[in-house]
C-alpha cells in the first residue's frame, strides 16, 4: 500500500454498479464509513475548503495526518458533512473528470479521481496510478489531466498551485 490510508466518508446514496468509493473499499484500497464521528482524521478532499492541497500538506513535510479523507455523498449535503469531519481541509486545484458519468467536466472527480489527484500532488503518483488500475477508465484521468498534475506537483506550497492553476487556466 501506498504513504497514504484512503477513508471515504460514505453516505451510500448513489448507484453502488458506478461508487468508485466501493470498488476502491472491494479491494481493500480504502475504507468505508457510514457515520462523521468513525472517519478518522486527515487530510480532508473538501471541494469548499478555502485553501488547495499542495506538498507542503504532505508526509514528510511537517503534516499531520497520513490518511485521506474522501466525501461520497450528494452535492446537497457535501458541504455540511465536509465539515464535520475532523482533520485539515483542502480543496483540489483545477483537474478534469475521466469518469464515463462526468467525462471532461472541471471539478467534477469522483472519489478515486479526488483520491488521484491529491496523492499525485502529494508526490505518490504509483499509489494514484495503483487506486485508478481498478478502473477501466483510469489511466484517462492521468492523461487529461498530465500537464497540470506534473506542474502542481512541482510546486512547493498553496500559493503556488494557484499561481500555476491560473496559468494553465489563462492558456486553455
Amino acid at each position: 500500500m501506498g504513504a497514504y490510508d484512503l477513508h471515504v466518508r460514505y453516505e451510500g446514496n448513489d448507484d453502488p454498479d458506478k461508487c468508485s468509493a466501493r470498488k476502491l473499499a472491494r479491494f481493500d484500497l480504502a475504507e468505508l464509513h457510514k457515520a462523521t464521528r468513525s472517519t478518522p482524521p486527515g487530510i480532508v478532499l473538501n471541494p469548499f475548503a478555502d485553501r488547495v492541497l499542495s506538498p507542503e500538506d504532505g508526509v514528510g513535510r511537517g503534516a499531520r495526518h497520513d490518511r485521506l479523507t474522501a466525501l461520497d455523498c450528494s452535492w446537497e449535503t457535501a458541504e455540511r458533512e465536509a465539515f464535520d469531519l475532523e482533520g485539515i481541509h483542502r480543496a483540489l486545484p483545477f483537474l478534469v473528470a475521466a469518469n464515463p458519468v462526468n467525462y471532461g467536466t472541471p471539478f467534477e472527480l469522483n472519489t478515486v479521481e479526488a483520491f488521484a489527484g491529491a496523492l499525485c500532488l502529494l508526490g505518490e503518483r504509483e499509489q494514484a496510478e495503483e487506486i485508478l488500475s481498478k478502473f477501466t477508465w483510469g489511466h484517462t484521468f492521468l492523461e487529461l489531466n498530465e500537464e497540470p498534475l506534473r506542474r502542481y506537483a512541482d510546486c512547493v506550497d498553496a500559493d503556488e498551485i494557484l499561481a500555476v492553476q491560473d496559468d494553465y487556466l489563462e492558456t486553455q
